[in-house]
């Protein structure tokens, strides 16, 4: 199932398959370079992270919804605090050194930012050293993946990114959990608000796009009828 997989979420992800469109398994695998066995497990592993849903006897790319987004907006701000507060008491050195390394790594465009920018969370998290605040950071942001992929393409979004990730970092390392705690929630609030404005303002152009753009996540935005 990867290579289908990867294919088929990279497309949904970067919108090339676009929210609210029809799938086919058999339409599918010329983009999989699969079969449709390996096509109809990666569609079911996609629906399992809330990326494609079931149509009738067929399937469709999840529509955009605005109240899940910021929901898991909500979510993950929660998650990150508590697992930063974890990490500032249990990281190594060594592990601290190699995710600045990951941190300073430049981001030359959208698809390195993003993907960075959830290998930093992801692995920050994990230095809580509890599974359980890991895997939920990493579910929220592939629930976020298509609306930060909208936002993440501003160079200077992700270099303000990159400075955000190392003063965590340099709280961490300091063990100050009161400070980290307040740089992670002031960083995903940061995201959320820059996210949720993006939204706004694309609102018109993504339905313009045929983009299924549901629920009233974003003050103004009605919801789809």
């Amino acid at each position: 199932m990867g290579d289908a997989y990867d294919a088929i979420r990279r497309a949904v992800l970067t919108m090339e398959l676009l929210p609210g469109q029809p799938l086919s398994e058999r339409g599918l695998e010329s983009l999989a370079g699969a079969s449709r066995t390996p096509v109809r497990a990666a569609l079911v592993q996609l629906a399992h992270e809330g990326l494609t849903v079931r149509d009738g006897r067929g399937w469709r790319v999840a529509p955009l919804d605005l109240d899940e987004v910021r929901a898991v907006l909500e979510h993950r701000e929660v998650v990150e605090c508590g697992a930063v507060a974890l990490a500032v008491d249990r990281a190594t050195a060594a592990e601290l050194d190699l995710l600045q390394e990951l941190a300073q790594s430049p981001a030359e465009d959208a698809e390195t930012g993003l993907r960075g920018g959830e290998r930093f969370h992801v692995a920050l998290a994990g230095l809580s050293r509890n599974v359980f605040l890991a895997d939920a950071v990493e579910g929220a942001l592939t629930r976020l993946s298509r609306t930060r992929w909208l936002e993440v393409r501003s160079g200077a979004s992700r270099e303000q990114a990159r400075t955000e990730h190392l003063a965590i970092l340099a709280a961490v390392r300091d063990r100050d959990a009161d400070r980290a705690t307040t740089l992670v929630r002031e960083h995903a609030r940061g995201t959320r608000d820059r996210l949720l404005a993006h939204l706004e303002a694309d609102r018109l152009g993504l339905r313009s796009r045929g983009v299924a753009v549901v629920g009233a996540g974003v003050p103004g935005v009605e919801p789809e009828r």
